[in-house]
């Protein structure tokens, strides 16, 4: 899942981005309310995680402005400012949670992973296709009755593969949900990751069941 963390403080939103990408999000940051505009106009997240007090933006108008161009990005509002009164307009503005400073960085991760449990779009927790099964709340994989371990980017790559299932998901689709603003198009990182995914899903020569995942050459890939 891709987050957009909007944090002006440079010692905060460094801590911030790291644990997020330790927990297996992709993170996209932005230190002011222009830089954040144009990464929503550029890119397509998930969830967002917006500081209030910006140096150039009031948090709650940039609020209702992502929420306009990203419909169904979940918005966690992230202040030191504590009121009723506040938690209530910062819910108004279109926010879906409010955090308030200082928070525990395992806090954020629970609040984001609940709340894309629940997308608006109402996209489903456990994912099927033919006897391949991920259970995006619990984070684990199976194929049939073998259990699949997978790490977190692994586990990034095979969801998005998993949500497009049935159609060609290109190298763009798979970059653009997986990685954040550095990943090179150019690399061959998705080639690396769907080759440890075709051994881990298809597992070991005369382990039985059908190939899920296959090439379309020049396109993308095809699970299902």
């Amino acid at each position: 899942m891709r987050i957009l963390l909007v944090e002006d403080d440079p010692t905060l939103n460094s801590v911030v981005a790291t644990f997020l990408r330790r927990a297996g999000f992709a993170v996209d940051v932005a230190t002011d309310g222009a830089s954040a505009s144009r990464h929503a106009r550029s890119n397509q997240y998930d969830a967002v995680v917006l500081d209030l007090r910006l140096p150039d933006a009031d948090g709650m108008t940039l609020c209702r402005a992502l929420r306009a161009n990203h419909s169904d990005a979940r918005v966690i509002m992230a202040t030191a400012r504590d009121g009723i009164d506040d938690r209530v307009a910062g819910l108004d503005s279109g926010a879906d949670d409010y955090l308030v400073k200082p928070y525990a960085l395992a806090e954020l991760v629970a609040r984001l992973r609940a709340l894309l449990r629940r997308p608006a779009t109402n996209l489903p927790v456990t994912l099927v296709v033919g006897d391949l099964t991920l259970d995006t709340s619990t984070r684990r994989a199976r194929r049939g009755d073998r259990e699949i371990t997978l790490t977190t980017k692994e586990f990034a790559v095979l969801e998005v593969l998993m949500r497009g299932s049935g159609s060609v998901v290109t190298r763009r689709q798979i970059g653009e949900h997986a990685w954040d603003d550095s990943f090179d198009p150019l690399s061959n990182v998705i080639d690396v990751y769907i080759a440890r995914l075709r051994r881990k899903v298809e597992g070991e020569p005369g382990e039985g069941g059908r190939t899920l995942l296959t090439t379309v050459r020049g396109v993308g890939w095809r699970l299902g």
